[in-house]
């Protein structure tokens, strides 16, 4: 039986995300969040970072779902996740028969990256600065599913979030390998300061970050 919590959430939420987050991460979020209040309507829209933010700032939407979050004096930024960076690569390349690599281990690879404007590819940039690594990706794109495609050829190797390829790897199309050292992607909610939250958008944000349960089988991606 239904609580009366439940009964009475109700409402629209219009969520702007980021294409890796809304295709690998929401997914089973959005789905125990509709079960538990079926009487919310949840429309989720996918965009560029930079769109992202812009949805925000303008009210457009009610929140934002971003990776490596930057701060601005007009949002609220609310941590919900990290992601663990791999290296990923085809199985026929050189590295793939290895369980774990040194950063330093690539630097003779091709590298397959994001486009510039990409918080991923700021990311990685500046991993390859602090550890004195002279690499340019040979190939850009703007979302993880074309990486994945240049993976899936053998164009070259490229450093992503480890639940966006969870599906290729244990397909085996992809491999997956550990980087030594602590490398992640931070994954934040925002919505604009002030903006008066309802219950609805309130129980979703207490979805995402773990103040209501959610079963690991159900955050499987």
């Amino acid at each position: 039986m239904k609580s009366d919590l439940q009964e009475i959430i109700s409402g629209n939420i219009h969520i702007s995300t980021i294409y890796s987050i809304g295709l690998h991460e929401l997914p089973p979020y959005v789905t125990n969040f509709l079960q538990k209040y079926p009487s919310v309507n949840v429309r989720v829209e996918y965009r560029r970072s930079n769109l992202v933010y812009e949805d925000i700032l303008h009210n457009s939407v009610d929140l934002g779902l971003v990776a490596f979050p930057t701060q601005m004096r007009q949002l609220e930024m609310i941590p919900f996740s990290n992601d663990e960076l791999v290296l990923i690569c085809n199985p026929s390349h050189p590295l793939a028969s290895r369980g774990e690599v040194d950063i330093s281990e690539i630097k003779d690879c091709k590298i397959i990256g994001f486009d510039h404007d990409i918080p991923s590819r700021k990311a990685t940039d500046q991993i390859f600065r602090e550890h004195n690594l002279d690499l340019f990706p040979i190939m850009e794109f703007d979302n993880i599913e074309t990486v994945k495609r240049a993976m899936e050829i053998d164009a070259g190797v490229a450093i992503v979030p480890q639940a966006t390829v969870l599906q290729e790897i244990n397909q085996s199309t992809i491999r997956g390998i550990k980087l030594k050292g602590d490398f992640t992607r931070p994954l934040a909610i925002i919505h604009r300061k002030g903006r008066v939250l309802t219950p609805a958008m309130r129980k979703f944000i207490d979805t995402l970050t773990g103040q209501v349960s959610i079963t690991d089988d159900e955050v499987k991606v």
